[in-house]
């Protein structure tokens, strides 16, 4: 077993250390629902105490009528003893009157304790101070009782009329606390909602925080396998977030240096089997060669036919072996970039005019559509990438056919689009069409087909100036788009 594979099979740096994914996961909703379950017990707490405190007044209000009516009618009882006790001159009927005045004194304590403001004392305090004075009357000598009923009647009138004021004044005490518990009320409907709005503004911004903390992780390592997929295995890698997703990242960084061995044992094997076998391959087309001009003396029919099947084979495989190492020496280059200000609209007339022959011997229209643009890229290794886009669309291209060179930039990018009028990217092949050495269904009538290394070298030099060659549905042939950054 190899280190790598040592590697992926014990965890690195001892016992994981912080959370996992879905630990993170959890604490995050049981967080945000903290958030909100106090936002909510905090408005239960809020509407009982309102609740609370309009029970109370209800208390308040039904109890402070029950004494102002007992006071009302205790004045009532005291005064129809005094009367009774001046006309009768029974001193039980005194006697009533003293407990019915005592009676009111008790209820007056508890008016004073409910009503509780400053306006209501003095009207308490003048209403003792005529049911004293009519107590005093009741007190005189007997030959002046008449003069005493006189004396008796304004004495009581003001008791009544202190009744009334005090009974105006319970009313309003009762009006004020229903304003204050309203006001309260309010204020709390007030706090609830701010704490509702605030707990939903927190628990979203949570959520955000969360999700964000989470799913970057996610859309690296998406963006890592996506660079793998493209043979790209130049950038370490490293994944930060939760435990387990840290510990995937440790496993793609194997995986990544371990395809990156293989991929760089695999062009060593290429590179050299390649030699290897154009060595051989050049003796036996000499060989055939020789057969052919009769050096080894005069052949056959048959024989002669069985040469040529040998030597067009044996060019062709030729050919295949040329191919591989020009794909190699190409791939490797292209990593290598001498990037300087390049005019692109000249690039695609130079590109267009090398190509002339090829094109014209097709009778194709070539059309490049270029406004002025100067972009920083390698010149070189970019007329590969479109010497290859224009031979692929002539290769394919219909006789008399139009093929399109358009270039344009924007969003700090250069766009350059092919477009011909052949017979198009079969739908199954337009996820490999890019592979190396994969041969599309869709092949040029007549033609030698290709190698099919021609668009794997444009995604090379392409990926290396960091852009992007994608393959664009059309209604009628291939639409190819290249997208290179750091336009000036």
């Amino acid at each position: 077993m190899s280190s790598h594979d040592s590697a992926w099979q014990r965890p690195r740096g001892g016992k994981l250390r912080g959370l996992s994914f879905h630990q993170c996961l959890l604490a995050a909703f049981l967080l945000i629902t903290a958030v909100l379950g106090g936002a909510a017990a905090q408005a239960m707490f809020a509407l009982e105490h309102v609740a609370l405190q309009g029970r109370q007044a209800s208390q308040d209000a039904a109890a402070l009528t029950a004494q102002v009516q007992r006071l009302a009618e205790r004045t009532v009882a005291m005064e129809r003893s005094a009367r009774q006790f001046l006309v009768l001159d029974d001193s039980s009927l005194r006697e009533r009157y003293q407990g019915a005045w005592a009676d009111a004194r008790a209820t007056q304590a508890v008016l004073a304790e409910l009503m509780g403001d400053a306006v209501s004392q003095p009207l308490l305090a003048e209403w003792v101070t005529q049911a004293g004075a009519a107590w005093e009357v009741l007190q005189g000598p007997a030959r002046a009782r008449g003069a005493a009923l006189k004396r008796l009647t304004p004495l009581f009138a003001r008791l009544h009329r202190l009744n009334e004021l005090l009974t105006e004044h319970s009313q309003q005490a009762m009006d004020r606390r229903s304003d204050a518990v309203l006001a309260e009320l309010e204020q709390q409907r007030n706090l609830i909602s701010g704490l509702v709005l605030g707990a939903i503004a927190l628990a979203g911004l949570l959520a955000l925080g969360f999700g964000h903390w989470l799913l970057r992780p996610l859309a690296h390592v998406e963006a890592v396998i996506g660079r793998m997929g493209d043979n790209r295995f130049d950038e370490p890698i490293a994944v930060g977030g939760p435990a387990d997703l840290r510990r995937l990242g440790r496993q793609l960084e194997w995986l990544r240096q371990r395809l990156a061995t293989l991929e760089s044992d695999k062009t060593r094997f290429v590179r050299h089997i390649s030699h290897e076998l154009k060595t051989p391959m050049a003796s036996i087309r000499e060989g055939a060669a020789l057969l052919r001009d009769g050096v080894a003396g005069p052949l056959t029919a048959d024989q002669t036919e069985i040469v040529r099947i040998l030597g067009d084979n044996s060019m062709a495989l030729q050919r295949q072996i040329e191919d591989l190492l020009r794909y190699q020496t190409l791939a490797s280059d292209s990593q290598q970039l001498q990037r300087r200000a390049t005019d692109l609209p000249a690039l695609l007339a130079r590109i267009v005019d090398d190509q002339r022959l090829l094109w014209q011997a097709r009778g194709l229209d070539v059309r490049v559509e270029a406004p002025p643009c100067v972009a920083v890229v390698d010149g070189e290794k970019l007329g590969v990438v479109l010497a290859n886009l224009l031979v692929n669309a002539v290769r394919f291209s219909p006789p008399g056919g139009r093929i399109t060179l358009a270039l344009g930039q924007g969003e700090g990018k250069v766009r350059i689009d092919c477009v011909d009028g052949g017979p198009g990217v079969a739908t199954e092949d337009a996820e490999r069409i890019f592979d190396p050495f994969y041969q599309g269904r869709n092949q040029a009538p007549g033609a030698r087909r290709g190698s099919g290394i021609g668009l794997s070298i444009v995604r090379e030099i392409v990926q290396a100036h960091g852009g992007s060659c994608r393959l664009l549905p059309a209604e009628r042939g291939a639409h190819f788009r290249i997208e290179i950054p750091h336009a000036t």
